[in-house]
């Protein structure tokens, strides 16, 4: 427990010595190479910052990342990624892509909010999808803020966490508010 300790320490000094610049980078790049630890670097930034200038780090940092891995599959799907498959795994992958693509933005939300769905693949399946930026970029913030909160909220081991009764009961109140939300602002600028 020491040695973890020690490199935890280590890593912190090292992020909170280059200014916001080393934590908001890691969480960028995260968005682009999913086997990185996006629960790892927002414990940093919060251990790095603080709480709440950690958490809003990785909120902005988490969303552009997101938005560019979006925006580089919604540009490229049609050149590129249909390419690769055969007719008849096109057609398929059409049909799946084309369900996606109706996703209701309040599931949208939920689906972004939970901290283990991999940002990675959401990124790249609305993008193949076409869904609009607007609806994109409003689940982004909506949901990126939840499961931010979640990582930075969990200092304790994930075992612990996910078998005490009091995260649970905060993991859902969060999931329920941001469905609320995403309702709320899906009806109020018309998303869908």
């Amino acid at each position: 427990m020491e040695v973890v300790n020690r490199y935890i320490e280590l890593a912190t000094n090292l992020i909170s010595s280059g200014g916001i610049f080393y934590g908001f980078i890691l969480i960028l790049i995260e968005s682009f190479i999913p086997i990185l630890p996006l629960g790892v670097f927002i414990a940093l930034n919060v251990s790095a910052y603080g709480m709440i200038k950690g958490i809003i780090i990785s909120w902005i940092a988490t969303c552009i990342g997101c938005f560019l891995s979006y925006s580089f599959f919604y540009y490229l799907s049609n050149k590129f990624t249909y390419k690769l498959f055969s007719k008849s795994k096109k057609k398929k992958i059409e049909k799946a892509v084309e369900k996606i693509g109706k996703i209701p933005f309040p599931n949208l939300v939920l689906l972004i909010a939970l901290p283990f769905t991999p940002a990675f693949l959401i990124n790249i399946v609305c993008g193949i999808s076409k869904i609009s930026r607007k609806k994109f970029i409003a689940a982004i913030i909506i949901g990126k803020i939840f499961m931010i909160i979640f990582w930075s909220y969990i200092g304790k081991s994930l075992i612990e966490s996910m078998t005490d009764i009091n995260t649970i009961i905060i993991i859902s109140i969060m999931l329920v508010v941001a469905y609320g939300i995403s309702k709320f602002v899906s009806k109020k600028i018309n998303i869908e």
